[in-house]
C-alpha cells in the first residue's frame, strides 16, 4: 500500500496531497489511532477532488487538515460541531462542519439546518455571504437536506440586510423543493423584499413563481383525486405589497401581470387593491376598466372607505381630462359635490368591517370573457395589515370635512378644456346644475369662475357664462357685471361695454354715468396713466383657482388625448387578436405625427405574444431600437422584460442577446434565474453535442455562437 502511494508521489505536483495522506498512513499511531486506513483513503481521494475543484476549498483548507490529524473519527467530529453549534460560536462551528465536511460529506439535515440558523442570526455580511455559499453547495449536491425553516429564516436577514438578489434565490430554492412556508411568514418576507427597486422586480417575479405552483399543484390534484389540494395560496396582502411596490417604481406592465393573477388563483380583491389598480390604471390609460370598477364603488357609504377611495376618483378624474371626457369630468365633479356628508365620525384607523360580506364581480380587460377576466372584489373591505396611505396623490379630490370635494386644479382643469374646445356650454350647464343643485356653500362657485376668466382676460368666456346665466334665471352679483366692464374698457372693447350696459340696465342694475362715451374716455384715460394696473390686476391677490387656471391655459397638450385614444383602440384589438385592425390604428397613429409611446409596442407585443408570432416581434424590435436611439421612446424597464421573455421563446438569440446589451448600458437588474429556466424548459439540449466545426451553414455557426454566448451569460454549463 505504501508502495503504491509512494509510486503516484513520482508524479509531482499534482498528486502531492495523495502522497500527503501516505504520510499520514505511517504515522496512523502517532495521531492516537483515531483514523482508520479508509479514513485516510477517504482523505486522499478528497485531497485530490479539492486539487481540481476549487469551489470546495473555502469549506475545506490546509490548516484545517493539520487540525484533523489530532482529532478523531466521525463522532467525535459531530460531537465537536454539536457542541459549538449548541454554543452559538460561529468560528468553531464553521470549521468543524468544514473538517467533517471534507473527510465524510455533509452531515444529517438537522445539523445543517442548524448550521444555517447560526450563520444567520450573524450580524456580520461575511457570515451570511457564508450561509449563502453553503446554501448553494448543499443544493447543488444534496437539495434533500435543506428546508423551508432555516431557508426562509436566511432569507429574512438578507433582506433586512439589504442584500436582495441573494435572498431571492434563497426563496427560490424555497419554492423549487416544493416547500412553501406559512402564508404570514412569505408577507413578512415581501414586506422587506418591496423596498427597493430590484426587490420590488424579484418580488413580483417570485410571485408569479408562487402563483404558478399553486395553480401546478391545484391542476394536478384536481386531476389525481388522491392527491391533496390544500396548498396555502398567497393571500391579498401579499398582492397588495407586490402591487403597490410596482406603482411606486413604475412598472405598470408587470403590475398587469400580477393582476390577471388574482383571479387564477382565487383570491378576493379588497379596498386597497382597487386604490392600488386605480393608480396602475391611471399610468397606462385604461379609462374603461376604471369605469367599470366605479359603479361598484359609488355605494360605499363608510366615510372611512370614502376617505380611502379619494384615490380612486382622483385617478378617475385625471383619465377624463387625459381622454378630453369633458362630460365625464363634468358629471363626476358634480356627482362629487352633490354627494352628502358623512356623518359617521373617523378613528384614523383602517380595520376590517364585521359586516356581511359583499363581493362583486369585475370584468377585468377584454369584454369578451375568453379574452379577459372577471376579478372578485369586496368593495367594503380593508385589510388591517397593509394600507395604502390615504394622503398621497391629492390632486384633483379632496377628503374635506367628511365628504368628497374636487379641488380648485380639477376645476381648473375643466375650464381649461372647456376653453381649448370651445364647449363653453358645457362648462355653463355644469355651473348651472352647481348652482340649482348642490348646498349654499358652492353657490359663489359661478361667480369665482367667471372672475378667474376675467382676471385672465377670458372675456368672451367670462361673458358667454353669464348670458347662460341670465337665460337660466340665475342672478348674477354687481359686482361681477361691473369687474366685466372695467375690463372691457381697458381694453379698448367699445361694442362688448355697451352690449353688457344694456345687459346690466335690464337686470335693474343702475348706471351712474349717462354718457357711455364720457365712461370709455374717462377708463382709456385711467388705463393709460396707470400702466401697471391691469397686471397688478391679475396678479395680486389671486385666487388658487386663478392660479392653477393660468397654469393649465399655458400648457400645450393638444395631441396629448389622441395618443391614449389611439392606444386605447391598439389594446383592444391586440386583446381581441386583431392584429390587421392594430396594426392599420398604428399607421394612423403615425400619418397624423403622434408618436408611439412605450404603451403602444406593449400593446402589439401583447397581441403577436398571443399569437406566437413572435418574428413579427423581432420586426418591432428594429422599430424600438431606432426610436431608443433617436432618443423619441423613453427607456422602460418593462418594454425590455417584455421584448427579451417573447424573443427568447421565439428562439432569437441574437436579438435577445442585444436587448441584454441594452438593460446592461442602462444599469438594469436582470433576473437571470427566471431565462435560465426558461431556457432549460424550451432548450435544455440546443446544440449540446454540436461543435462549431460540424455546423453546415454560416447562419448555424452563428445561431450555434449566440446560443453559446447565452448560456454563460445565464450561468449554464
Amino acid at each position: 500500500m505504501m508502495r503504491g502511494f509512494f509510486g503516484l508521489y513520482q508524479f509531482g505536483h499534482r498528486f502531492s496531497c495523495v502522497a500527503f495522506a501516505a504520510e499520514v498512513v505511517g504515522n496512523v499511531s502517532y495521531a492516537g489511532g483515531f483514523f482508520s486506513k479508509y479514513d485516510v483513503l477517504h482523505t486522499s481521494a478528497l485531497c485530490f477532488r479539492m486539487h481540481y475543484n476549487p469551489s470546495l476549498q473555502h469549506l475545506c483548507t490546509k490548516t484545517q487538515y493539520e487540525g484533523l490529524w489530532e482529532g478523531s473519527s466521525s463522532a467525535t467530529l459531530l460531537r465537536k460541531l454539536e457542541i459549538a453549534l449548541k454554543g452559538d460560536n460561529v468560528n468553531e462551528a464553521w470549521e468543524a462542519f468544514g473538517n467533517f465536511r471534507c473527510l465524510y460529506g455533509f452531515p444529517e439535515q438537522h445539523l445543517v439546518s442548524k448550521m444555517i440558523n447560526l450563520l444567520s442570526y450573524s450580524s456580520s455580511c461575511h457570515w451570511l455571504h457564508k450561509a449563502y455559499d453553503l446554501v448553494l453547495v448543499v443544493q447543488n449536491e444534496k437539495p434533500n437536506l435543506l428546508h423551508y425553516d432555516p431557508l426562509t429564516r436566511l432569507a429574512l436577514t438578507l433582506l433586512r440586510t439589504q442584500m436582495p438578489i441573494p435572498a431571492s434565490t434563497v426563496l427560490r430554492i424555497v419554492l423549487g423543493n416544493g416547500k412553501l412556508p406559512p402564508i404570514d411568514i412569505w408577507s413578512t418576507l415581501f414586506f422587506h423584499l418591496v423596498k427597493t427597486q430590484t426587490g420590488s422586480y424579484l418580488a413580483s417575479n417570485i410571485l408569479v413563481d408562487i402563483c404558478e405552483f399553486v395553480l401546478h399543484h391545484t391542476s394536478n390534484a384536481k386531476r389525481f383525486k388522491n392527491m391533496n389540494a390544500n396548498v396555502a395560496k398567497p393571500n391579498i396582502t401579499i398582492f397588495n405589497l407586490v402591487l403597490n411596490s410596482c406603482a411606486k417604481f413604475g412598472s405598470p406592465l408587470k403590475a398587469q401581470q400580477i393582476v390577471e393573477l388574482i383571479p387564477q388563483v382565487g383570491v378576493v380583491a379588497d379596498a386597497n387593491t382597487i386604490i392600488i389598480i386605480a393608480r396602475i390604471y391611471e399610468m397606462i390609460g385604461q379609462h374603461d376598466e376604471l369605469k367599470k370598477l366605479k359603479k361598484h364603488i359609488d355605494g360605499v357609504s363608510s366615510v372611512l372607505l370614502n376617505r380611502h377611495y379619494r384615490q380612486f376618483y382622483d385617478c378617475l378624474l385625471s383619465l377624463h381630462f387625459k381622454y378630453n371626457d369633458i362630460d365625464s369630468a363634468a358629471v363626476l365633479i358634480l356627482d362629487l359635490y352633490q354627494r352628502p356628508k358623512s356623518l359617521q365620525s373617523f378613528s384614523g384607523l383602517y380595520v376590517k368591517s364585521d359586516g356581511p360580506q359583499t363581493y362583486c364581480m369585475v370584468q377585468i380587460g377584454s369584454n369578451n370573457l375568453r379574452m379577459g377576466y372577471k376579478i372578485m372584489v369586496e368593495p367594503n373591505q380593508i385589510q388591517n395589515d397593509f394600507v395604502v396611505d390615504a394622503q398621497s396623490y391629492s390632486k384633483l379630490v379632496l377628503f374635506t370635512d367628511g365628504k368628497l370635494v374636487p379641488s380648485k386644479r380639477a376645476l381648473a382643469k375643466l375650464i381649461n378644456c372647456c376653453v381649448k374646445e370651445r364647449k363653453v356650454d358645457k362648462l355653463s350647464n355644469f355651473l348651472i346644475n352647481i348652482q340649482k343643485n348642490v348646498d349654499s356653500k358652492e353657490a359663489n362657485l359661478c361667480l369665482d369662475v367667471m372672475d378667474a376668466c376675467i382676471q385672465l382676460g377670458l372675456l368672451d368666456t367670462a361673458h358667454d357664462i353669464l348670458d347662460d346665466m341670465e337665460s337660466a334665471g340665475i342672478p348674477i352679483g354687481s359686482k361681477t357685471y361691473m369687474s366685466l366692464l372695467r375690463t372691457y374698457c381697458r381694453e379698448n372693447m367699445l361694442e362688448e361695454s355697451k352690449v353688457l350696459l344694456k345687459q346690466m340696465r335690464k337686470v335693474g342694475l343702475l348706471v351712474n354715468i349717462s354718457d357711455e362715451q364720457a365712461l370709455f374716455q374717462c377708463m382709456s384715460e385711467e388705463s393709460a396713466a396707470n400702466p401697471c394696473d391691469k397686471i397688478t390686476a391679475t396678479s395680486v391677490g389671486k385666487s388658487a383657482l386663478v392660479e392653477y387656471l393660468d397654469r393649465e391655459l399655458g400648457e400645450e397638450n393638444s395631441k396629448y388625448h389622441l395618443t391614449y385614444e389611439f392606444n386605447s383602440s391598439i389594446q383592444f384589438f391586440c386583446q381581441a387578436k386583431m392584429m390587421e385592425d392594430a396594426l392599420k390604428t398604428f399607421k394612423r397613429m403615425k400619418q397624423r405625427n403622434i408618436e408611439p409611446t412605450v404603451q403602444t409596442f406593449s400593446h402589439l407585443i401583447y397581441g403577436y405574444s398571443l399569437l406566437k408570432m413572435y418574428r413579427e416581434i423581432t420586426i418591432l424590435w428594429g422599430d424600438i431600437r431606432r426610436r431608443l436611439e433617436d432618443g423619441v421612446l423613453t427607456v422602460d424597464r418593462d418594454l425590455f422584460e417584455l421584448l427579451l421573455w417573447n424573443l427568447l421563446k421565439g428562439g432569437y438569440f441574437e436579438r435577445v442577446l442585444e436587448i441584454i446589451n441594452y438593460m446592461i448600458k442602462q444599469n438594469m437588474y436582470i433576473d437571470k434565474w427566471k431565462y435560465k429556466r426558461e431556457f432549460l424548459k424550451l432548450y435544455k439540449n440546443l446544440y449540446r453535442s454540436l461543435k462549431a466545426s460540424n455546423t453546415r451553414t454560416d447562419a448555424q455557426s452563428k445561431r450555434l455562437e449566440h446560443v453559446r454566448a447565452f448560456r454563460r451569460w445565464v450561468g449554464i454549463v
